[in-house]
């Protein structure tokens, strides 16, 4: 555990320091928007990093091939994790490994805004969405 929080602490501090980049702290979204948004701040060949705020949930879904690293940095929400349902707030991380079923299923005050690392390179295409199973 002490090695993940080091390796983020490392990459959030270069993010900081390298090429002019803000801090994740600082970043705000371009605008309004309804419900989710996500502004990438950093990727090489390796990884992928986003800050990405929630304002009501994300959707039920899993990476086939990535791994994902959530660091929060402002506000609290309850999240499914595989069988586990969590609260998680502001300086929790959490480590998704690739194939885990996860969502938000709700945020609690202000928006949820999360540093999110994906390993190797996230291009967006390997976000598969579960379906709700339905009662009827």
């Amino acid at each position: 555990m002490k090695r993940i929080l080091v390796l983020l602490f490392v990459i959030t501090s270069s993010l900081s320091f390298g090429q002019g980049n803000l801090h994740p702290l600082d970043y705000e979204p371009d605008g309004d928007f309804e419900n989710i948004w996500v502004k990438k701040i950093a990727e090489d060949e390796y990884q992928s990093v986003f800050v990405i705020w929630v304002k009501e949930n994300v959707k039920m879904h899993f990476h086939k091939e990535h791994t994902e690293n959530i660091v929060v940095l402002s506000g609290k929400a309850e999240m499914s994790i595989g069988d586990k349902q969590v609260i998680i707030k502001k300086g929790d991380h959490l480590n998704i490994p690739k194939g885990t079923h996860h969502a938000v299923t709700k945020v609690y005050g202000k928006t949820l805004k999360v540093l999110s690392i994906q390993s190797p390179l996230f291009d967006g295409k390997d976000r598969v969405f579960v379906e709700e199973e339905s009662d009827y």
